[in-house]
């Protein structure tokens, strides 16, 4: 187990300095610049701005310095909000992100697992096909679409529910439910296939032959083996998790870290853009890892290579 994490997270450093320069390079290779939107700026202006934040060197050397800063812990300053740097952006925007999206997976593995359960116990039954209609909804919608449908619906006709920011913890029913809902659906179809597989294993039979109860055949024996393939899909979900994040944040107007790449990006804020990038790859790396090693502590018949 030690080697394979070790052999992982060498991977992972491999991984995280390619996306670095795979996200430095095309920065740098969109026409224009980060001052070139500011009113007036006369090229002497442009210049000593430039000369202050380290652009007026050539693009490695930009690199070489940008990476030199982030392995010391500094992710640079940003160019577009005055007197802030990356790590205070990232480190307060970052906690509003992480608990939308925490609150997200949450719903979207405690329903999503509940309602493929259902699905599979009442296979072929209304219930299955109304569970099987909304979870084909729920892929095939975008999060975008969801939002502004929920919006129109419950904020703007009737008016039961606010629709932008989070302040309060009824602030988050919307867009959590408009991040939820993507993966929400996913789940419940893999677990209904994955439960139903299971309940037609052979130790199924046998408890079913002893006359053990529905409830404990199922939640006991088959849910255990059927709940496999779920952490499977936590890595994924993650990545759905902080992409999709980007687009509810904005819509929302949640002020978060999503929100804040948008605006960064729109910006040319290049050090927000760099360090944004590196902290949302570490971390998305880091959890596939984690996700590898469980799925190994939940199902010890797999091998780690």
């Amino acid at each position: 187990m030690a080697k394979y994490v070790c052999k992982r997270l060498g991977y992972a450093i491999l991984t995280i300095f390619l996306i670095s320069v795979i996200t430095f390079t095309l920065m740098n290779l969109i026409p224009g610049g980060p001052f070139l939107s500011e009113k007036a700026v006369t090229p002497a202006t442009q210049a000593a701005l430039e000369e202050k934040y380290g652009l007026n060197v050539s693009k490695p050397e930009q690199y070489i310095n940008y990476m030199s800063g982030l392995l010391q812990g500094d992710l640079g300053v940003s160019l577009k909000q005055k007197g802030r740097t990356a790590n205070d952006i990232i480190f307060s925007t970052f906690p509003v992100s992480a608990r939308l999206g925490g609150i997200s997976i949450l719903v979207a593995l405690v329903v999503g697992v509940s309602l493929g359960s259902v699905a599979a116990m009442c296979r072929g039954k209304w219930g299955d096909q109304l569970i099987m209609v909304v979870s084909t909804l729920g892929i095939a919608v975008p999060s975008f679409v969801v939002a502004t449908t929920l919006m129109k619906v419950f904020g703007v006709e009737l008016k039961w529910l606010p629709t932008m920011g989070l302040s309060t913890p009824i602030h988050y029913i919307l867009p959590v439910f408009t991040l939820a809902f993507y993966p929400m659906a996913y789940i419940t179809r893999l677990m209904r296939s994955s439960m139903l597989d299971a309940l037609n294993q052979d130790y199924i039979r046998t408890a079913r032959a002893k006359g053990v109860s529905k409830f404990k055949m199922l939640f006991k024996h088959a849910l255990r083996n059927a709940i496999i393939p779920i952490i499977t899909y936590a890595g994924p979900l993650l990545a759905f998790t902080v992409s999709g994040s980007f687009v509810v944040e904005k819509i929302y107007n949640i002020p978060g870290l999503g929100r804040e790449f948008i605006n960064c990006i729109t910006g040319r804020d290049y050090p927000m853009v760099m360090s944004t990038t590196i902290f949302l790859a570490t971390l998305l790396v880091l959890m596939n890892v984690v996700v590898d090693i469980l799925y190994k502590i939940v199902d010890p018949r797999i091998k780690l290579k």
